[in-house]
């Protein structure tokens, strides 16, 4: 766990991480495009590639870990992503 030291307490930073990805159901041109680049240099074993978007958010120390969940989920859902061809994924680690 890493942190440091705020008035004889310690403060551990936070970081969330999302992971958006497109739905099983929704065409990835992006990902069978690199299906094919991989199958083409000779990785016969892929069977399939889904591109999406990685996001890591650093919080400032002392952030309540529950109403950071709450907005980052919110915004996730409403501008991060398209809920409607996306889905996602987030994650708060310490």
């Amino acid at each position: 766990m890493s942190g440091f030291p705020v008035s004889g307490i310690l403060r551990v930073r936070m970081k969330a991480k999302i992971i958006i990805t497109p739905k099983k159901a929704v065409l990835d041109p992006q990902g069978k495009t690199v299906q094919n680049a991989l199958e083409h240099m000779g990785h016969a074993g892929v069977t399939g590639v889904h591109v999406g978007k990685y996001l890591e958010i650093d919080l400032a120390p002392g952030t309540d870990k529950a109403a950071a969940t709450q907005a980052l989920d919110d915004a996730a859902r409403r501008f991060l992503s398209n809920p409607v061809i996306e889905d996602y994924r987030l994650e708060i680690v310490d």
